[in-house]
């Protein structure tokens, strides 16, 4: 079953015909409205172009992009900067650890018929108790110094109680 469909087009022009007044004061008035909207856009396009231009131009009449590449460039430099100063902290951080930065001081009076503290005992020591402590012992006829050295906080050699003493002190000494 076949349906045969035709479009009477002769009613369509008819209507058309009678009502071509109508339908052109209807596209005229449509074709306005677009016109109008067409225009705001314009305008507004116009405007923000205008304040994207005053934007761009930046303080001073420099342009924005240039200034913000310049701020990127000496970022990149600070950090570049930031960088080597901290494997140099690191560097010097572990040479400062094998620098004296312990110190125990410890005077007496070593013989009897000498006046006041003439001998002391000292220890100089780095970050791990490693360094060295010295004796001088003084009398009145000669005086004697002795080192002696310490490996973390322990020496290998007898040491006097004023040596142990200075030795303690030292070790006591935090580090910063």
């Amino acid at each position: 079953m076949k349906m045969n469909m035709t479009i009477d087009f002769s009613f369509l022009s008819a209507f058309i015909m009678n009502h071509l007044s109508y339908m052109l004061l209807g596209m005229t008035v449509l074709i306005l409205l677009a016109l109008i909207v067409f225009i705001s856009i314009n305008m507004k396009l116009a405007n923000m172009n205008k304040r994207y231009r005053k934007m761009m131009q930046g303080a001073e009449g420099a342009n924005l992009e240039k200034l913000l590449m310049a701020h990127i460039d000496e970022v990149r430099q600070v950090v570049g900067q930031v960088e080597r100063l901290s494997s140099e902290y690191q560097r010097i951080d572990q040479i400062s650890k094998s620098c004296i930065q312990k110190l125990g001081v410890v005077r007496f009076n070593a013989f009897e018929d000498t006046g006041s503290d003439l001998s002391f005992a000292i220890a100089l020591l780095d970050a791990n108790n490693n360094g060295v402590v010295i004796s001088s012992i003084f009398g009145r006829n000669e005086s004697r110094s002795y080192g002696k050295p310490v490996v973390a906080g322990q020496s290998s050699y007898y040491l006097t109680e004023e040596e142990k003493q200075a030795l303690a002190q030292a070790c006591e000494k935090k580090v910063s």
